[in-house]
């Protein structure tokens, strides 16, 4: 009985308010939209494979969020490793990545971090490069997919 009333007493102590949970969704799409941000996915085709990018925008037009930061994941081992280090989110920003970096990482991990916290409080993840995701040859035609998507 002492071990249920213990358990019952941590439970709801880990409920309690001012304890945030991150929020964790699962962006299948190359057009995103939810929790106020929207991530839109493109290829940056190059004619040199190894110079093929994968280019994501990442809009937050009500900048809930404070700071950005991606990880790779290899989903059978669970090792991160990161893609984009923790940097400010100013309302739009893109992240370049080599395309041939999801090889061996083909889950991507975007942490969304608040002015006050230091631990994501939203991560919203992928696995792999969206089908959905359009390749582009010329950088007018990829920047003004971007810009229509993301609206």
């Amino acid at each position: 009985m002492r071990h249920l009333a213990a358990c019952l007493i941590a439970a709801s102590l880990l409920g309690a308010p001012g304890a945030t949970a991150a929020e964790t969704l699962h962006g299948a799409d190359a057009v995103f939209r939810a929790a106020g941000v929207t991530i839109v996915w493109a290829v940056a085709r190059h004619r040199d494979e190894a110079k093929t990018a994968v280019v994501i925008r990442v809009v937050d037009p009500a900048k809930r969020f404070a700071a950005l930061a991606v990880e790779g994941v290899d989903p059978f081992t669970k090792q991160h490793a990161p893609r984009i280090a923790k940097r400010p989110l100013d309302g739009t920003t893109d992240i370049t990545i080599a395309r041939a970096g999801f090889a061996d990482l083909p889950q991507s991990e975007l942490h969304f971090y608040t002015a006050s916290s230091a631990t994501p409080a939203l991560t919203v993840y992928y696995l792999g490069v969206p089908d959905t995701t359009p390749e582009f040859v010329e950088d007018a035609a990829l920047q003004g997919y971007l810009a229509q998507a993301a609206r």
